[in-house]
């Protein structure tokens, strides 16, 4: 007896493991900022949002790190994001990727706000050359130190983010699960500009089992619904999250 097996598309939150590519790389430098160029197949490097699950070689670690792109290298690989990792140079990494909904810069966009609320901005530092690209203007918000930035790129502190959220046509903001409360008290009270702007957050969480078991370390509660942000992030829309 033949057996007929249905194929049915994939929903749009779905992550395809079959997708999803595991590979050798290895650490070639490592930045004052804690972040590091990282050598390996270009079918792995994130965009930007999107993140790797790395475990170092011969590490007594058995949980991997997630690890998110700041810069392509000019060699090979990328530049990570700022990690806090016993890593050397040299160490041989294995990675499994490119994981997660990334951000999605629009082609239209011509007055970008980068937005960090409680960490490195180097997670944004991607967008910044697709954004000059498409000859956009770029504001960061942030309090903290914006070393290695183009002199192009504008720098305001936090409490300026309203104005500039009311400038932008685009914004891209970072910030951690535990504070994401926080994000949402500053915006509150600022329907119209939230209404009509177009805006992304990346979420950071724990993300131990990268899409793989849905072990609930990463839960998110958006609207009496849970979400993993492994996988249905970690890039938000703003109007989820609000």
């Amino acid at each position: 007896m033949r057996k007929i097996i249905t194929c049915l598309p994939l929903p749009p939150n779905h992550v395809n493991i079959f997708q999803m590519k595991i590979a050798k790389a290895h650490i070639e430098e490592i930045f004052l900022d804690g972040s590091i160029r990282i050598i390996c197949p270009p079918e792995l490097i994130p965009g930007p949002g999107q993140y790797l699950l790395a475990n170092a070689d011969g590490s007594d670690s058995s949980l991997p790190v997630p690890v998110f792109s700041s810069l392509p290298s000019p060699h090979a690989g990328f530049r990570s994001a700022t990690l806090s990792v016993p890593w050397r140079p040299g160490d041989s990494l294995t990675l499994r990727g490119p994981i997660g909904h990334g951000f999605s810069l629009p082609p239209a966009a011509r007055r970008m706000a980068l937005a960090v609320w409680d960490d490195s901005p180097s997670r944004l530092h991607g967008l910044i050359p697709m954004a000059l690209k498409q000859n956009a203007v770029v504001v960061l918000v942030t309090n903290f130190p914006t070393p290695d930035l183009p002199e192009v790129v504008e720098v305001q502190p936090l409490n300026a983010l309203l104005d500039v959220l009311q400038w932008a046509d685009y914004a891209a903001m970072d910030v951690n699960r535990e504070n994401l409360n926080q994000l949402r008290e500053r915006l509150a009270g600022s329907e119209q500009v939230t209404a009509k702007l177009e805006a992304q957050v990346l979420v950071r969480a724990p993300m131990p089992c990268g899409a793989l078991a849905d072990c609930g370390v990463c839960a998110l509660i958006l609207h009496h619904e849970w979400k993993m942000v492994c996988k249905d992030g970690p890039v938000f829309g703003l109007k989820e999250l609000l």
